[in-house]
């Protein structure tokens, strides 16, 4: 691996990564045999400043790998620009994931199946697994919230015919979720921009599987801000694990 190109692709990204990060990251890889570290934004509405598109050819070209989208939210949102992206990135190259943002004071099976109808098909070339944002309790405590969590990801992997991806921050896990070891099955992406050599990752997971590392990169043929992530090998080869 060219790891002084990664770097300083990394560095023009503007990502808030450490050099300690950095070289975490690039441990981590070599030692899983990787020959590169996919890498890849994720996107919504917010994006697609005064409605333009993203240039999904140039993401390519600026070497990441896979995107993820947002698709829905709650029972009645679904991302205006989710389409077009979807469209876009495949014919860039790009492996999409997608995700649905959880609004937990509403009932799971429902936010389940309209996000499932919404996306497309789960199991094509350059498919992902599907993805739970959870970051919000909509008012539920941890018991009530965890029972939630357990039915959204059994209905979308029903629905899907793949194992969701859960995604979620530190300190919400171990508050919102009282820090439960019960959803480990699931692969974990995790957000954490505190610049460590790794995230922390909470509710027992051995490793994570994503690490979104900044909500403030940059990234040619998308305006504004994005977040930025890496994938980490624990879930095999990338290509296979995105159907590519």
């Amino acid at each position: 691996m060219d790891t002084s190109r990664w770097s300083s692709t990394i560095r023009r990204r503007g990502t808030a990564l450490s050099l300690i990060a950095l070289s975490g990251i690039l441990t981590a890889t070599l030692s899983a045999g990787a020959e590169a570290t996919p890498t890849g934004p994720d996107v919504s509405s917010w994006q697609h400043i005064d409605g333009r598109l993203i240039d999904w050819f140039a993401v390519k070209r600026s070497g990441h790998a896979f995107a993820m989208v947002k698709a829905t939210e709650g029972v009645s949102y679904i991302n205006p620009y989710f389409v077009a992206d979807s469209l876009l990135m495949r014919a860039a190259g790009v492996a999409r994931g997608t995700y649905h943002y959880a609004r937990p004071n509403l009932a799971p099976e429902p936010q389940a199946a309209m996000y499932a109808a919404v996306v497309l098909g789960q199991n094509g070339a350059l498919d992902l697994p599907p993805v739970l944002d959870l970051e919000t309790t909509g008012g539920l405590p941890p018991a009530a919230l965890i029972d939630w969590t357990r039915r959204y990801l059994s209905s979308v992997q029903a629905l899907t015919g793949r194992t969701p991806i859960v995604y979620t921050y530190p300190n919400f896990w171990r508050t919102a979720m009282a820090d439960t070891n019960e959803f480990t099955q699931y692969p974990l992406w995790i957000a954490d921009y505190r610049g460590n050599e790794a995230p922390e990752v909470p509710g027992g997971w051995s490793t994570w599987t994503f690490w979104q590392t900044t909500d403030s990169g940059g990234i040619d043929g998308i305006a504004g801000h994005t977040d930025l992530n890496v994938y980490s090998g624990a879930q095999g080869d990338f290509a296979r694990f995105a159907n590519m």
